[in-house]
């Protein structure tokens, strides 16, 4: 695994408020692949990142903006420290600069982030066989956490989810360790 870096042209950091719209515009168009995959309902497809969310996380360096060459914001990803860890909330790309390394780069800012905060790991919940999802993080160095394994607040993430409609037997928490220890 290489670091991973923004494709030419294309930088990412740190967000800014007048960013939200566009970052809600590319977390509904990026919801759209699941069109069709009968994983989420109409009503999911529509959901995105609260704006509330964004504006908290923009002063705590928790939201992260790839953009264009032109400045434009074609992704993000949304973290956040739980139990002693980085947890990756949300990753959105633009689908239409889908497949570029702009998903690999975002994950390489997520590393960096946890390792700048002085944590150990990097942990998500995603969808575990679609290919933008599971082995997408399984290609960047994320592995399955056992049921036995998953800590509180996972199991409580878990049941949000559950109640909010998804089907978590087909879900399944990643986490990926920092450092060779």
């Amino acid at each position: 695994m290489s670091i991973r870096r923004p494709p030419a042209g294309y930088v990412i950091t740190g967000a800014a408020t007048e960013e939200i719209p566009a970052l809600i515009a590319i977390d509904l168009a990026a919801s759209q692949l699941f069109a069709g995959t009968g994983l989420l309902s109409e009503a999911q497809l529509v959901d995105h990142v609260p704006e509330t969310v964004f504006r908290a996380a923009i002063p705590t360096g928790h939201l992260h903006v790839a953009r264009d060459r032109k400045g434009v914001p074609v992704g993000f990803v949304l973290t956040s420290e739980r139990g002693g860890v980085l947890y990756l909330d949300q990753i959105s790309v633009d689908p239409g600069q889908g497949r570029m390394g702009l998903g690999g780069a975002l994950i390489a800012r997520v590393m960096a982030e946890a390792k700048d905060r002085g944590l150990k790991r990097v942990v998500l919940s995603t969808f575990r066989d679609l290919p933008w999802n599971g082995p997408f993080y399984k290609k960047h160095g994320f592995r399955e956490l056992p049921r036995k394994k998953m800590e509180k607040w996972m199991i409580e993430i878990e049941a949000a989810q559950d109640e909010n409609g998804l089907d978590v037997r087909q879900r399944c928490f990643m986490a990926r360790r920092l450092g060779w220890l």
